[in-house]
């Protein structure tokens, strides 16, 4: 919650309601971890994929994927995976690129693309989906 305060200029209190009336409404799930409650994005809400789709939209990130997707060779599958996969966004968006993928060219666009959107992108290279099975992750391709 202090983050967010900094962040908007705004009393922890205020986020705090904020938060609840999130909560309220199934945008989110929290839970305790020792003193601290962590939020999470509900990602069983019916509206929760068109909510990432639109924050995805607003920070040019569809647009990113779209040219680096189309350019990789024989590309099976793409995923967002970490952070950004459960909706939060802390400056690094993972991609899991599964096929037989330019890698050379693939981090070359991943470079250009860290300038265009101001976040580091972390590219993970995979021959099959079998590595993914327990980690958060929105299929992309």
């Amino acid at each position: 919650m202090r983050g967010f305060a900094e962040e908007f200029g705004d009393s922890t209190n205020s986020v705090r309601i904020e938060l609840g009336k999130f909560q309220e409404a199934g945008l989110i799930e929290s839970c305790a971890e020792g003193q601290k409650v962590i939020y999470r994005p509900n990602s069983k809400n019916p509206f929760y994929l068109e909510l990432t789709k639109l924050v995805s939209k607003y920070l040019g990130f569809d647009q990113l994927v779209e040219r680096v997707l189309s350019q990789l060779g024989d590309l099976q599958a793409a995923y967002v995976i970490g952070d950004y996969a459960n909706g939060l966004d802390t400056g690094v968006i993972e991609l899991a690129l599964v096929g037989d993928v330019d890698r050379v060219y693939a981090v070359s666009l991943a470079e250009r693309g860290e300038k265009e959107l101001k976040r580091k992108v972390r590219l993970a290279f995979l021959e099959d989906e079998l590595s993914l099975e327990n980690v958060p992750k929105l299929k992309l391709l």
